[in-house]
């Protein structure tokens, strides 16, 4: 344990977000993404919700300052009437740590085709639909 590192933050996680350097992105998915697939490194989160990490990896991560969107979501296919609520949380949570950050969306398989180049993925237990996100690293 460390002083002001959030406990949901594994040793293997925290590793990696010391090892990601600018402009690296990490994917912080639901349950339901391929995970093991698509993932250069799998960090597994298993019982633990999206929300609760990104505010736990944001106190820890600048966002890139030099892209236009740094956080990037899926968008819901067409067709599909799901609502994602979840997104709400997700804004209000990057507002509070960079609230000049902008959030795009984009399709769902050229967001799987980002997630394979990402620097790692975590595998969380989030059962909401269209809750994965992507986070662009910045600089300090």
């Amino acid at each position: 344990m460390l002083k002001g590192i959030d406990s949901i933050i594994s040793p293997e996680f925290l590793k990696i977000l010391m090892e990601m350097g600018h402009s690296d992105e990490i994917v912080i998915a639901d349950g339901n993404f391929p995970g093991a697939s698509h993932a250069k490194r799998l960090i597994r989160a298993d019982g633990h919700g999206v929300p609760a990490l990104l505010d736990a990896v944001l106190k820890l991560f600048p966002l890139d300052t030099y892209v236009d969107a740094p956080v990037t979501l899926m968008e819901v296919v067409k067709g599909d009437t799901v609502v994602p609520t979840i997104w709400e949380e997700y804004k209000a949570i990057v507002e509070k740590y960079e609230p000049n950050a902008k959030i795009e969306n984009i399709e769902r398989f050229a967001y799987y085709e980002r997630a394979k180049n990402a620097y790692a993925v975590v595998m969380t237990g989030e059962s909401a639909l269209y809750a994965n996100i992507i986070l662009k690293k910045g600089v300090i």
